[in-house]
């Protein structure tokens, strides 16, 4: 038993409930007369494999088909897979080829040459796994084993669905702040650049095959995108038309150039500053040749820096006309449709000339029945209302209202004064009672001179 056979059956005990310890020998043993004898732990077992195989192709840890690089949404089916499952304790899955048929006829598992070239929806119902040429299947033995009862792993690759979905959702959310044709327009290789460490988790990078995968299911099956195979296009959900045009292409190409020398310019200042320091530390330890040398490239890797500093700039311009271009596209749009909006409204209103009529007519019948009005009023015997004599009956009333107003605030005045008087005789009596007392005259406190104070204020009022 091989330490990475061992290493993929850790995995999943410990990152996929389904796969508890207790539970490892029945899903490792031949299940397949469960379907009518036990139907409930027949879909138990299938479900935990399903979701055992989809996360063991995302963590990578499933043996890739050629390359060294591992694919996360593809699932390479063969001998090497249930190798890699098997263990010393356990031996091997033998049900492992029941599971792949399974998943295969309900479409979680799709076989990858037919879902890259299928033209209709993996989510159509008319969609199915015998829906691509029956020739392009049997090339892979896909037929032969899906007619088959035994339980033998396939040999080929099939699309997890299941992964392909979680990594559409992510790039889903990721590309909600898209805004702009130019924005949301790549060629297919720096659409990969781009995306690529964004759509995994645990800083995992798709495969070439991954991305292709990826790029049809969002064009075709989730239609969030339009891709022709160079180029990519991110919907605007607004209402922008379907497919791809030469003016995309040259959009695609110009933001890939910009970003490929943009990312030069970054690597040839890098590379000015260690040839600066070098020349530095040369003429420190006094080796001329060694500075001149370093200075030479400084100069070279100067000068070219300036150029692609220059080419950036004129690329940058052209980017900005391209998308005040594309705008002032979309405003014409806009005002063209406004226009036609407003057209339409106009002639359902009649135009001017049916708008006047429409007022003088209601003019004349509001005319009409006021006459009425007064004529009716007039045969009632109901008075006519003297404005004139309204408004003077009003005023009078104000002035009463005034009139009282004045009397309650002279009455106020009066009480007042009467209290004050009030108070300043009571003083008059306290000091008379001060001044009886024998002997010399007592100072007066301050109380007692603001009495006199206002006692004098009385008088003299």
């Amino acid at each position: 038993m091989s330490q990475k056979s061992q290493s993929l059956l850790d995995y999943l005990v410990e990152n996929e409930p389904s796969f508890r310890k207790a539970r490892v020998p029945a899903l490792y043993s031949s299940f397949a007369t469960q379907r009518t004898l036990n139907p409930d732990g027949y879909a138990a077992n299938l479900s935990a494999w399903r979701r055992a195989l989809a996360k063991v192709a995302k963590s990578g840890l499933a043996p890739p088909p050629t390359s060294s690089k591992p694919s996360l949404l593809v699932l390479n089916t063969d001998e090497r897979l249930v190798s890699a499952f098997e263990t010393k304790q356990y031996g091997r899955p033998l049900s492992l080829g029941l599971v792949i048929k399974e998943a295969v006829e309900n479409k979680q598992l799709v076989p990858l040459r037919q879902f890259l070239e299928q033209k209709e929806s993996i989510y159509s119902r008319s969609w199915s796994v015998w829906g691509l040429a029956g020739w392009a299947l049997k090339t892979v033995g896909v037929t032969d084993f899906l007619r088959g009862s035994g339980d033998k792993v396939p040999k080929g690759q099939f699309v997890v669905v299941e992964n392909v979905e979680g990594v559409g959702r992510v790039f889903g959310e990721g590309i909600k702040d898209k805004e702009g044709r130019f924005e949301r327009t790549f060629t297919r290789t720096h659409f990969a650049k781009v995306f690529n460490d964004q759509l995994v988790e645990g800083g995992k990078e798709l495969s070439e095959t991954d991305m292709d995968v990826l790029l049809v299911f969002l064009a075709r099956d989730k239609q969030m995108i339009d891709y022709d195979g160079k180029t990519v296009k991110i919907k605007d959900g607004e209402g922008e038309a379907d497919g791809l045009t030469e003016e995309d292409a040259s959009i695609a190409q110009l933001k890939e150039l910009l970003a490929s020398l943009t990312h030069q310019t970054l690597i040839l200042s890098k590379r000015v500053e260690v040839l600066g320091a070098q020349a530095k530390e040369a003429v420190t330890k006094q080796n001329r040749v060694a500075a001149l040398a370093a200075l030479k490239s400084k100069k070279l890797a100067e000068q070219t820096l300036e150029k692609r500093y220059a080419t950036v700039n004129q690329l940058e311009q052209v980017q900005t006309q391209l998308e005040q271009a594309s705008d002032n596209v979309q405003i014409v749009k806009v005002m063209e449709s406004s226009s036609d909006a407003l057209k339409s409204l106009t002639a359902k209103v009649g135009g001017v000339g049916r708008v006047e009529e429409v007022v003088d007519r209601l003019r004349e019948q509001m005319a009409d029945a006021d006459e009425v009005g007064k004529i009716l009023a007039e045969a009632s015997g109901t008075a006519v209302l003297d404005e004139g004599e309204i408004d003077d009956e009003l005023a009078e009333m104000e002035r009463q209202e005034r009139k009282k107003v004045k009397e309650k605030e002279k009455k106020k005045a009066e009480e007042r004064e009467k209290e004050e008087q009030k108070e300043a005789e009571e003083m008059r009596k306290r000091l008379e009672a001060i001044g009886e007392v024998p002997g010399s005259a007592p100072a007066k406190d301050k109380e007692t001179e603001e009495a006199e104070a206002m006692m004098g204020r009385l008088t003299l009022g």
